[in-house]
């Protein structure tokens, strides 16, 4: 019980967790996106719908009073699916699969600031014939700056190898609670959340989650040809406490960017960076089937400590 105590307390301080109050220990959750028609200079006809799911467990470690070795592995799953006959070598029904670890240390240091190491593979693939392309590897690096009891915000990047080369991610890790009821919370710019405590067992607010991802293929047709999603979603969510620590949380939004798009697997850029790709010129083979922008509604069931 007390190693326990001392846990949450550690992490609380470093405050690595996206929610001041509670550390989220398990996540199963849900995506349905509404049945979105295809662009307008698509020859087809009809809707895409787009589904996926995701889990989440996370593990800390501590190792002493100002070490944690943080653990974290997550599993996705998307499925992009319509009535449409195309070409075999074209995806279609997309179906492909993540399995993320992020692993490494949180460093307290004497002034009160962190420090975040992680080492982060991947496994991104359809999960057929697998093989080392399937694999991706990377990390990210924080320092976070305590300014007072309400407000911390970290510096860092990400890096990862995609299937489509190098990926450099700025970012900033906030944690703002502005006042007894309204807080911000995220890692910028791939997901963030404004959030207004209604009373002890519900929240609500604003969130949004942006990050581009490329799995690998495997089946014979298109054998190492690569998959890249890419989407912003911004909505509302509400966030409700069921019981001790197990929480439901809905999200209702809108997807914006979002695409499904096929390359050869030597079809490559320089670097990928937020806001732009610097040598990208590549040759999209499923440009046909993009489908546009549309609703979404999202479920989660978590599991949740106290800090």
């Amino acid at each position: 019980m007390k190693r326990i105590l001392v846990l949450l307390l550690i992490i609380g301080s470093v405050s690595f967790v996206t929610a001041q109050e509670t550390l989220d220990i398990l996540t199963v959750s849900g995506h349905f996106g509404t049945p979105q028609p295809f662009k307008d200079q698509s020859p087809y006809t009809g809707e895409t719908t787009e589904r996926g799911a995701m889990v989440n467990l996370t593990v800390p470690i501590v190792l002493n009073e100002k070490q944690i070795w943080y653990n974290s592995l997550n599993y996705m799953q998307w499925n992009v699916n319509n009535n449409i006959d195309m070409t075999d070598n074209i995806a279609n029904p997309i179906k492909v699969h993540g399995l993320i670890l992020r692993t490494g240390l949180i460093q307290k240091l004497s002034n009160g600031n962190s420090i975040q190491a992680f080492f982060t593979p991947r496994l991104m693939s359809d999960f057929k014939n697998i093989g080392s392309k399937h694999f991706q590897f990377g990390g990210t690096f924080i320092y976070e700056k305590v300014f007072h009891e309400r407000l911390k915000i970290g510096y860092g990047i990400l890096y990862n190898q995609e299937a489509f080369g190098p990926n450099i991610v700025p970012l900033v890790n906030l944690e703002w609670k502005m006042s007894e009821r309204w807080s911000m919370s995220g890692l910028l710019p791939i997901y963030s959340k404004i959030k207004y405590k209604v009373n002890e067992k519900l929240n609500v607010g604003i969130h949004h989650f942006g990050l581009v991802t490329s799995y690998r293929l495997g089946e014979e047709a298109y054998q190492n040809d690569y998959i890249e999603r890419r989407s912003i979603d911004l909505g509302l969510f509400a966030r409700y406490n069921i019981s001790g620590g197990i929480h439901i949380e809905g999200r209702y939004g809108y997807s914006f960017g979002r695409s499904y798009a096929q390359y050869n697997q030597d079809d490559k850029i320089d670097l990928a960076l937020p806001l732009a790709t610097i040598g990208d010129d590549r040759t999209q083979l499923n440009e046909s089937s993009n489908f546009s922008n549309g609703a979404y509604a999202h479920v989660r069931l978590v599991y949740a400590i106290k800090l």
